[in-house]
């Protein structure tokens, strides 16, 4: 096995809550070296998220924090910015996701930064980007999912309008920024100069929109709430079982051929309303109705059994005991765990690709606040009674 994609690489982590850290995290997982920079005392506010609590520690930071190390610094103190700059000549990137105009405030904001490793990727996460009159809100993902439009066509029909059951907002947005980092990089090697990254979660609600914005663009009308029907495919939905739900997914018309007779609904193959799926989405609810008794007197698994049989997509829906359960996804190393020193055992989702020369790995367990601090100082060149004093000073 070769080493990971990303070793060697020295990121700056000046982030909190989850858009930052899953960014970070995804770095780290790639074989990145992160240092997390937290404030003295109570460092990233999700290590209070909870409960649920793992041997004191929130298992909202764990899941998000793995693969970094842990210096606290006070930057509000002179000294502290100091050790602050000193970090970032050495660094290839910066993220960081507080409030647009924080870091200027502080004295490490892009400008500065720049003047002193003009090679550094500086990446900005925010709510609303860095400019525009919303860039001062408050950037939770809940208000994102709103403002971004994904909440207007996620939900019943009849409403209300639903968040997503992730942070979906805060997710991307992190997604979002780390691949935008990358790109940064590899202009880097191109040109020697690093640049500015600015993006935020209105941007990733947006982007994500696709095909519903699309929609929009094109009939200028909005899209709605649809359930779990998709709005240019039919019969692609949740449908009720015998015993439960059952997700079905013909997308086209040979798959609504193939379902009608491992069902055996022929009749409704060969009628001329069914017939194509433009003709079936403009009779959706007769389609739905008459698909819903058929599959009414049969189990989840034994409806499972005759699609699959005839190569029609189906699938059930897991809770997540059985998602981590299953054997797929734990033959596909999708399930990882790492000792931490009080939490013990902390698993996770595993990072969601595999290379065959550069392998991800879980190298550091999400570190307590300011583990690292000592050994981070004693690298740039400070001696314990230094740091002795630097911590009674409060810069640590």
């Amino acid at each position: 096995m070769g080493t990971a994609a990303l070793t060697g690489l020295k990121v700056l982590d000046f982030t909190r809550a989850l858009a930052g850290p899953f960014c970070t995290m995804m770095l780290g997982d790639l074989g990145a070296e992160v240092l997390k920079i937290e404030a003295p005392g109570k460092g990233d506010e999700s290590r209070g998220w909870g409960p649920p609590f793992q041997g004191g520690e929130s298992s909202y930071f764990l899941s998000c924090n793995r693969n970094k190390q842990s210096l606290t610094l006070n930057l509000k103190e002179a000294e502290a910015k100091s050790i602050a700059l000193r970090l970032l000549q050495e660094a290839d990137v910066l993220v960081e996701n507080f409030s647009p105009g924080t870091m200027q405030r502080l004295g490490l904001d892009y400008a500065v930064a720049a003047e002193y490793n003009p090679r550094l990727i500086y990446c900005s996460i925010s709510g609303f980007g860095q400019d525009g009159p919303n860039r001062s809100l408050p950037a939770y993902d809940l208000i994102l999912q709103g403002m971004g439009g994904l909440m207007s066509i996620t939900g019943p029909k009849q409403g209300p309008p639903s968040k997503v059951g992730v942070p979906i907002a805060d997710l991307t947005a992190g997604m979002f920024a780390a691949h935008a980092i990358l790109a940064a990089l590899y202009h880097r090697e191109r040109t020697g100069l690093g640049q500015y990254v600015d993006t935020s979660l209105l941007d990733g609600q947006l982007a994500l929109l696709t095909f519903q914005a699309g929609r929009y663009f094109a009939t200028g009308a909005s899209p709605g709430l649809a359930g779990n029907e998709h709005p240019s495919i039919a019969p692609y939905e949740t449908f009720v079982t015998r015993d439960g739900h059952l997700n079905v997914a013909c997308g086209n018309d040979g798959l609504w051929r193939r379902f009608c007779t491992a069902l055996g609904l022929e009749h409704l193959g060969e009628d001329p309303r069914f017939r194509t799926n433009s003709d079936r989405l403009a009779f959706r609810a007769e389609l739905v109705a008459r698909v819903e008794v058929a599959l009414a007197t049969l189990k989840t698994q034994e409806a499972i059994a005759l699609l699959t049989e005839a190569g029609v997509p189906c699938g059930p829906i897991y809770r997540l005991e059985e998602v981590f359960e299953d054997q797929h996804v734990r033959e596909l190393g999708l399930v990882q765990a790492i000792d931490h020193p009080t939490a013990g055992t902390v698993q996770f989702p595993g990072p969601p690709y595999r290379f065959s020369a550069s392998p991800t790995e879980l190298r550091q367990a999400p570190p307590r606040l300011g583990e690292h601090t000592d050994e981070v100082l004693a690298r740039l060149g400070f001696v314990p009674a230094e740091v002795d004093a630097l911590r009674q000073q409060g810069v640590l």
